[in-house]
């Protein structure tokens, strides 16, 4: 079976734009970037507010929300950096 070049040039033209990244796709670099900000000043108003709490002896109560929020922001930043560790050494052990 032969196949005509004209009809392999298609294919490869139609295979190389599919495969070149969208202008709208939102970057991952930049989902990633907002979502460690969003963690970051949230981590700020926790902090403002324990600080708050602690030395004009405001509500006990938002201390307390504060350090519990804090540990689950910290406990996520975690996890998200263990799991990216995991997929950067799989990616390492492939066979090339």
């Amino acid at each position: 079976m032969q196949i005509p070049s004209s009809l392999a040039i298609t294919g490869y033209d139609r295979a190389r734009d599919a495969a070149q990244p969208s202008a709208t796709a939102p970057r991952v670099e930049a989902a990633f970037g907002q979502a460690m900000g969003s963690v970051l000043s949230g981590l700020q108003a926790n902090e403002q507010a324990a600080t708050a709490s602690m030395v004009s002896g405001a509500d006990p109560h938002a201390l307390v929300q504060a350090l519990a929020d804090t540990e689950l922001a910290v406990q996520t930043a975690v996890s998200v950096r263990d799991r990216v560790v995991e997929a950067y050494l799989e990616i390492l052990r492939m066979p090339v």
